[in-house]
């Protein structure tokens, strides 16, 4: 399981769109589902899928939150390991946007032979690129956080902000704005990628105005193999500690994160009924998620919360 996993809410169509990611992405699949009962939002689907080697999970957590452009996802086609990869660009490109909106049209821009933005039906939105064969190797996948409104300007300082948190860091391509865009500053990010944990994100500093920004809808979820990790994680990513609840935080920069231990998501997939259920109860009213409760309330114990939350 990849350190960072993305994290997407929906209203009701979580499992509906994971079966269409995994159906329109190739070497894609479902690899669990669970149900949570009696949260806030009432019965809750909770999907994890892989989409060509990228880990996702998706939530059916009512209408709270809606998913909108601040963090899209890069889907990179490469010539240079794929002979096909113009067509395979616009053979997905027609499925994503079939009951969908466009962006950014698909077609040839300065920076690439062929690329579009799309919106799809479920509005995850997605940045589609023929990349140059002679760059350095990409992932196919990699989550893009666009900085709009007050956090226009902010990228490259988030950037450094996440490679001093996360291990096994690196900062790759760097293209600045060559003048004042917009809300965009000269010498701020027109595009940048970086590493987190052998992991590649993109990150820019909107040259447009908008009337989104970060939001819970889409989160990052950082797995986590022991309690002194979600300490670290917790402490560190949480610009209001207080403010968090089942392990959701939101940074200094309003990118929301969920610190959460990796057997989590295990026991949520291998459970019982009753051990699910048992789990969600103990974890629904903490902040920082405390893994000796969750495991003994999967075990079938109740022991009092750790003093140091």
């Amino acid at each position: 399981m990849q350190k960072i996993m993305p994290h997407l809410w929906f209203d009701t169509q979580a499992m509906d769109a994971a079966e269409f990611y995994t159906t329109v992405f190739p070497h894609s699949s479902i690899t669990s589902t669970a149900t949570l009962h009696d949260t806030p939002g009432g019965d809750c689907d909770v999907v994890s899928f892989n989409l060509n080697s990228h880990d996702f999970m998706a939530i059916s957590g009512g209408p709270m939150f809606t998913i909108n452009p601040s963090i899209s996802f890069m889907v990179n086609f490469d010539p240079g390991s794929d002979g096909r990869a113009r067509q395979h660009l616009d053979a997905l490109w027609e499925k994503l946007a079939d009951g969908g909106a466009t962006l950014m049209p698909l077609g040839e821009y300065p920076f690439s032979k062929r690329y579009g933005w799309v919106q799809d039906r479920f509005g995850v939105t997605w940045q589609l690129i023929l990349t140059d064969p002679a760059g350095e190797p990409r992932p196919f996948i990699l989550p893009s956080l666009m900085f709009t409104g007050e956090q226009t300007n902010r990228a490259e300082e988030a950037i450094d902000f996440y490679r001093r948190t996360f291990d096994n860091s690196a900062l790759g391509t760097v293209a600045r704005h060559t003048q004042h865009t917009g809300p965009a500053a000269e010498g701020s990010l027109m595009f940048a990628d970086f590493m987190l944990e052998n992991q590649w994100f993109t990150a820019m500093d909107s040259g447009a105005e908008h009337q989104f920004g970060f939001n819970e809808a889409v989160s990052l979820l950082v797995n986590c193999d022991t309690q002194q990790e979600i300490d670290y994680y917790w402490e560190k990513l949480a610009a209001d500690p207080e403010s968090g609840q089942c392990g959701w935080v939101k940074d200094r920069f309003g990118v929301s994160w969920q610190i959460s231990p990796t057997v989590l998501n295990d026991m949520l997939a291998n459970g019982t009924r009753e051990q699910v259920d048992r789990i969600t109860q103990a974890f629904m009213p903490m902040k920082k998620l405390d893994i000796a409760v969750i495991e003994a309330a999967y075990a079938g114990g109740s022991p009092a919360h750790r003093t140091s939350r």
